[in-house]
């Protein structure tokens, strides 16, 4: 038996456990990172520091404050707030009280929040202000499970009677310890590896979203199998800005608690750029589209720059791919990532013009990223790996607690979702369906046994929806979602994910693109722009000054991105090609309800939304 093996299969029942463990072995080690705005709002932030021993000492006053206010075993908290510390040390004394957490993202508006609270049946809500708190309130009479509210940043809000600041949780927490020194340990002794731990509402295409219940070892298995991959070690610094209460989010603390090292905090996305100098990360997790607005940042950066400036750029483009491409191959076959000497001069070249000043941008400690939640255009993966920023990429769902493939370290392969976790089984259907089974798959959906039964065999196999294949070697490609596959009227099958991907890698300007095509006889797009970049370019081509919506609506626009249109489609199968598009007056947002907060695309809402423009990029035309 391997040591990988030895570990997960002794792991304890759950994370509670294994912070208890952590914080026995490394108390006085540094354990988490926050920043704290300066006082006048003015200037850069403050970032503090809490030991292992310091946080335990704030987990178990909000776990004994939970207890105290009645919470017991497996009943629902539910925690409704940005990324930050605080949510951090709620959700371990949550679990540490042997309650679960009930995840709810921030940008959710007060009807999906009230349905959530219900459903779940929450005891408590942990809000992060007032604005959460108000959702709450707006829909308290139909809340009757909801005995207290909790309130993070308790700034203008009137505590007293149900509504507690988490300062006064953790006092009365405190206190209750004092006489029950005793009761975190015993809670937590007391946890089996069945006991519920999480439940986390998948925000659905269409309809009310699902609760996913997660047991508390599906965590501490991700610990173990996390730590058994080698990616991470006592000495990583990460830089942690995902949503929380998205499950990519959630498991990262697992690991994080498993080998003890520094995690930075602080889910601000405006102040990403800002951070990453600071905070100097070793690795950080994130979505598609951090890395493509990055990517679309320094392309325009140097397009801004003038012509030469931008050749360059280009030039140094087409160097790190063809360097990471080589790279890769060779690695594959002779466990080497060699490269001819030709190439590796002009890689020095490029490297001293652009990568080192991307690699900067990052911190300059960056071991590598690990990327998730949706499929990263392999062109876009390529460029960054020739850079000198490793993307990683890996793949999983909220139903199998996020991590269940990610690339192996120095052999990962650009376009693939690399390698089943330690302990973690895969297996292709007959119809490409990736099924999976292992300590990480839910026990099913919250009082929906029929859904549960659509997804999920007795044997303990779930249906991910995901088409794929793998390699004779074990690594994974995603080709698309299954209900998301295109079939035209002409009978051929199309990947739109993949399509989609090609264009942002070949357009600077897009933000998000949808292709439409289902029963149709040729493809059409719906192509939303990134605003800074397009609003940067149209400065400099005679329309500076006006607004988002009259610079997409402008022929000079439409004409810039008909350049990428086609060159987008000189690269594709002919039933594959975009014959025609549209660009939407606004970009898509979770506001809107367009895309996921871990913004993956609804392509229901969408094609809903903009169903006119659908249909008058068809009308005219004949359809088989």
């Amino acid at each position: 038996m391997s040591d990988t093996q030895t570990l997960i299969e002794n792991r304890p029942p759950s994370v509670a456990a294994l912070f208890l463990d952590r914080v026995a072995a490394t108390p006085d080690a540094e354990a988490y990172r926050y920043p704290v705005p300066p006082a006048a709002g003015a200037g850069p932030d403050d970032w503090k520091s809490l030991s292992w021993g310091q946080a335990a000492e704030q987990v178990f006053a909000i776990a004994a404050g939970l207890i105290e206010l009645g919470v017991q075993p497996e009943q629902r908290v539910a925690l409704a707030s940005s990324t930050r510390v605080e949510w951090v040390l709620a959700d371990l004394g949550i679990m540490c009280a042997g309650a679960a957490t009930t995840t709810v993202y921030p940008q959710t508006n007060a009807d999906e929040a009230a349905f959530i609270l219900s459903d779940s049946e929450s005891r408590v809500l942990i809000a992060e202000d007032a604005a959460q708190l108000a959702k709450a309130q707006e829909r308290r009479t139909e809340l009757p499970d909801l005995t207290h509210v909790v309130v993070i940043d308790a700034t203008g809000v009137q505590t007293g009677g149900d509504v507690l600041s988490l300062a006064e949780l953790e006092q009365r927490g405190a206190a209750h310890l004092e006489k029950n020194p005793e009761l975190i340990k015993d809670r937590v002794a007391a946890i089996t590896k069945d006991q519920l731990a999480t439940l986390i509402y998948t925000s659905g295409t269409t309809g009310r979203p699902k609760g996913v219940r997660l047991a508390h070892d599906s965590w501490s298995y991700m610990a173990k199998a996390i730590a058994g991959t080698g990616l991470i070690s006592a000495e990583d610094v990460q830089y942690l800005w995902l949503p929380l209460a998205h499950v990519f989010g959630k498991v990262l603390t697992s690991g994080q608690i498993e080998v003890g090292h520094v995690t930075a905090v602080d889910g601000r996305v405006d102040k990403i750029i800002e951070n990453l100098p600071v905070v100097q990360p070793t690795y950080m997790a994130a979505v598609p589209r951090i890395f493509e607005k990055v990517y679309n940042g320094v392309a325009a950066k140097a397009r801004a720059g003038g012509a030469a400036k931008y050749k360059i750029f280009q030039w140094a483009a087409e160097v790190a791919r063809e360097y990471a491409k080589v790279g890769q191959d060779n690695f594959r076959r002779t466990g080497a990532a060699t490269v001819p000497f030709g190439l590796s001069a002009k890689h020095k070249v490029a490297d001293a013009l652009v990568y080192a000043k991307i690699r900067e941008a990052f911190g300059g400690n960056l071991r590598a990223c690990v990327s998730g939640s949706a499929a990263l255009a392999p062109e876009i993966g390529y460029f960054f790996s020739g850079a000198g920023i490793h993307i990683l990429e890996g793949y999983g769902l909220t139903e199998s607690a996020a991590a269940s493939f990610v690339n192996p370290g120095e052999a990962y392969r650009t376009g693939t979702v690399g390698k089943p976790l330690p302990g973690c089984e895969v297996r292709i259907a007959d119809d490409g369906e990736i099924l999976l089974r292992g300590p990480g798959i839910m026990q099913g959906y919250h009082k929906l046994p029929e859904k549960t039964a659509e997804v999920l065999e007795q044997d303990g196999w779930f249906h991910t929806g995901d088409i794929g294949e793998l390699s004779p070697d074990g690594y994974l490609r995603i080709t698309d979602r299954k209900k998301d596959l295109i079939k035209t009227s002409g009978g051929k099958y199309i990947a739109p994910a993949e399509v989609e991907g090609q264009f942002k890698a070949v357009c600077p300007y897009v933000s998000n693109i949808l292709v439409h095509g289902a029963d149709r006889n040729f493809c059409t797009a719906l192509i939303a722009l990134d605003e800074p970049s397009i609003l940067e370019w149209a400065k400099e081509n005679g329309l500076g000054g006006k607004s988002y919506a009259e610079v997409v609506a402008a022929p000079a626009t439409v004409a810039l991105i008909e350049g990428y249109v086609t060159e987008l489609n000189a690269g594709l199968q002919r039933w594959q090609t975009i014959k025609k598009f549209r660009l939407l007056p606004r970009d898509l947002d979770v506001e809107h309800g367009e895309i996921t907060p871990s913004l993956k695309l609804k392509r229901p809402v969408v094609e809903r939304e903009y169903k006119s423009l659908i249909d008058e990029m068809y009308a005219g035309t004949r359809e088989a």
